[in-house]
């Protein structure tokens, strides 16, 4: 009976250390301060954006994603309206009625009531925003924000009112791991529609939000987020690792247990720039530093690092390159230049720190909702977000 007792002893302090191991692993830290922009210009910044991009109706509102022409909005553009508008309240620029406006949005566009991923596109048909057949699929960048703003919706204001954030979060998120995971890899499929052979490996990187996991994996108890951080994470060494710039592709392919990367040719996805560091990939530097941010990951900062090095290079950020770093535009583009701003300050890369609030708080394009509304979230994530 003795040496019973004791094995019982043993296995509980098992159990304790491996519990308190996980809650480590679990734990995100509170996001620090890296900007010294001062907050009135944050929300000048913000106060715009809102009036130009921010339309709907009473009950129900959406970024509007193009500027002429048939109006439309993404599911990627309500997840960052979500995410600009909860961080702004956290900062004393934004309201609970907005951001419930934008959630009863998201609501009445889901796939449907019984799917709660966000159907990937809207457009404007009899004063209506409707999605045809093939346009009730989901895009996995835009249903992670929404979750991400759902969880920071309910720990902001908690969810006491008709809108259970909390509710809505994990029923999201039980949704994203069984559509939008792939069971083999354990990293995030482009898509509930990825499927086929030819689509259910491909990745965008900068859907590797190792941040994100970690919370999902704390917020709902579910440890199988844990590896889907520490596969992303992996990943994205790998992928660092491929090329001197440190650049990654808007899309690759990572197959089998092992995770094996592949690349995929222009075109391929989306555009002419699927093999390149474009219009996906430059979320890249803003999704990684966050993680370092919160996490002080080193493996996140070692990636954002090699890329920060050959941003600082560069006389003008442009938008887009080669994986070798050879410009394939002669513009520059506040998506590009925004995120790259933003991770210099978390990570306090002295070269481009002094040109961050200069590019953060330059004026935002009234006619271009992507680079504005990033621009808009990088000055919001650089700012004093636990205020």
């Amino acid at each position: 009976m003795r040496r019973h007792k004791y094995q019982w002893l043993i296995g509980a302090l098992i159990i304790l250390v491996a519990f308190a191991v996980g809650a480590a692993i679990y734990k995100t830290q509170r996001p620090q301060t890296t900007t010294t922009v001062s907050p009135t210009t944050i929300k000048t910044h913000y106060q715009t954006w809102q009036r130009t991009y921010l339309k709907g109706t009473r009950t129900q509102r959406y970024v509007q994603t193009t500027s002429t022409g048939t109006v439309q909005t993404l599911s990627e553009a309500q997840g960052y309206g979500m995410l600009i508008t909860v961080l702004a309240a956290k900062q004393g620029f934004a309201n609970q009625k907005t951001f419930d406006q934008l959630t009863r949005y998201y609501l009445a566009h889901r796939i449907s009531r019984t799917n709660p991923l966000m159907a990937w596109r809207q457009t404007q048909r009899g004063g209506q925003m409707v999605s045809t057949a093939a346009e009730k699929t989901s895009a996995t960048d835009g249903d992670l924000d929404i979750a991400y703003a759902l969880i920071l919706a309910d720990e902001h204001w908690h969810s006491h009112g008709d809108l259970n954030y909390g509710q809505l979060a994990k029923q999201l998120i039980r949704a994203i791991k069984r559509q939008e995971i792939n069971a083999v890899t354990q990293l995030p499929k482009v898509g509930n529609w990825a499927t086929a052979a030819k689509t259910r490996n491909l990745v965008r990187p900068s859907d590797l939000i190792t941040a994100y996991f970690r919370k999902f994996a704390s917020y709902t108890g579910d440890g199988s987020w844990t590896r889907v951080a520490q596969h992303s994470q992996t990943t994205l060494q790998a992928l660092s690792r491929q090329h001197a710039t440190g650049l990654m592709a808007d899309f690759v392919t990572v197959s089998g247990p092992s995770r094996r990367l592949g690349t995929v040719r222009a075109q391929q996805v989306a555009s002419v720039h699927d093999d390149q560091y474009g219009f996906n990939a430059c979320r890249i530097p803003w999704r990684v530093a966050y993680d370092y941010q919160l996490s002080q990951s080193q493996i996140s900062r070692q990636v954002v690092q090699k890329m920060l090095r050959f941003f600082a290079k560069q006389s003008q950020i442009k938008a887009g390159y080669t994986l070798t770093g050879k410009p394939t535009e002669k513009y520059a583009n506040q998506a590009f230049s925004a995120p790259v701003a933003y991770a210099a300050q978390v990570v306090g890369d002295q070269a481009l720190s002094r040109q961050a609030t200069k590019t953060l708080t330059t004026t935002l394009p009234a006619k271009d909702y992507y680079p504005a509304t990033l621009q808009t979230l990088m000055l919001l994530q650089s700012g004093s977000l636990e205020k």
